[in-house]
């Protein structure tokens, strides 16, 4: 079985991040270390190929400066290789163009049975890349997998959802989004840190993969940030106190947020 699985590279969350003036969009110089909820879908992925009995994992990642540092983690891990975007012109890029530029990848290794990715990066939060990954490359989309099964030519999966999970079937090849409770990633060993040096990856550009000027960065892109705010001060709460209406009182504050 053979997987691939997308991984973010991203600024140190210990690190205050700092916005471009110009672009009001995050930096992204120097180090970057792989997005944590990505190692979880790195571990499944080594989990199912080892039951599989054969095959190997797939790195597939976008990331400015030719940056390796949170690739060669996920490496250490266990990954046999990766594929890494890198050119100047991705900049900008917005969810579906980043979905473009990863399906275009996914396209180019081949021979993929399963794609696996986080629910959503840490840096980003809009949780559309799988399914538009998905859509691109008309397999089936599984999202919030807190539990996945391969096998006879189709993966099954627990959703997660807000009362308990659903079971969800799917042919393969098909993309599958897990949640942080998925599994526990393993550390990497110092073998496998040494390994992962010489590990191969391949390192592409938007024009290697077909795309056009025009259909990533920012001129391909379909949001734009117009202004960054500091979050409003967080105001004190009303106090009063109990003299024999407190219920009542209560109340009529639930029913200004329309609660009750």
């Amino acid at each position: 079985m053979n997987i691939a699985v997308c991984v973010k590279q991203i600024p140190d969350p210990a690190v205050p991040g700092e916005l471009d003036p110009q672009t009001k969009t995050l930096k992204r110089e120097g180090k970057l270390i792989l997005d944590e909820s990505d190692s979880f879908g790195v571990e499944m992925a080594l989990q199912l190929v080892d039951k599989a009995g054969g095959g190997e994992v797939t790195l597939v990642s976008m990331a400015p400066n030719n940056e390796v540092s949170g690739l060669r983690t996920a490496l250490a891990m266990g990954a046999a290789k990766a594929v890494l975007v890198s050119d100047p012109a991705l900049a900008g890029s917005d969810a579906l163009s980043t979905a473009k530029v990863l399906a275009k990848a996914i396209e180019r290794i081949g021979d993929i049975d399963l794609v696996l990715t986080a629910t959503e990066s840490t840096d980003g939060y809009t949780g559309t890349v799988p399914a538009q990954i998905a859509q691109l490359l008309d397999w089936p989309s599984l999202t919030f997998a807190k539990h996945v099964e391969v096998g006879d030519g189709k993966v099954d999966i627990q959703r997660q959802t807000e009362a308990g999970y659903d079971e969800v079937e799917g042919t393969l090849p098909a993309v599958v989004s897990v949640t942080a409770g998925v599994v526990e990633p393993r550390y990497p060993s110092f073998k496998g840190i040494m390994a992962a040096k010489n590990k191969p990856v391949d390192v592409v550009t938007a024009a290697d993969l077909g795309l056009g000027a025009d259909e990533v960065g920012w001129a391909g892109a379909r949001q734009e940030v117009r202004s960054v705010a500091p979050a409003p001060a967080r105001q004190a709460g009303e106090k009063f106190e109990d003299d024999g209406t407190g219920a009542e009182k209560v109340v009529a504050f639930l029913e200004t947020l329309k609660v009750v």
